[in-house]
């Protein structure tokens, strides 16, 4: 049994925990560098794994899906298209 004056304690940690759990994924960011230029862009979680298909798409010379995936990444987020992409 968890003595009594440290439950405030713990609530806090709850809610730190809480806030942490439930903060929307689409906030989170992730540095991508293009490996030919060295640039670099800040995606989305959503942003990042369609990046991260396109180029499996590419090494595995699926080009019809790969160029699906182009195309919608372009649309998304033309900026890190034109640095990472074109």
């Amino acid at each position: 049994m968890i003595d009594k004056t440290h439950k405030p304690f713990l609530d806090i940690l709850d809610q730190v925990w809480d806030k942490e759990i439930t903060q929307p994924l689409k906030s989170k960011k992730i540095k991508t560098t293009n490996p030919y230029s060295g640039q670099s862009e800040m995606l989305t979680q959503e942003e990042h794994k369609l990046y991260t298909q396109v180029k499996q798409d590419e090494i595995d010379e699926k080009y019809d899906s790969m160029q699906k995936g182009l195309s919608k990444f372009s649309k998304m987020n033309p900026k890190a298209y034109m640095t990472l992409l074109d």
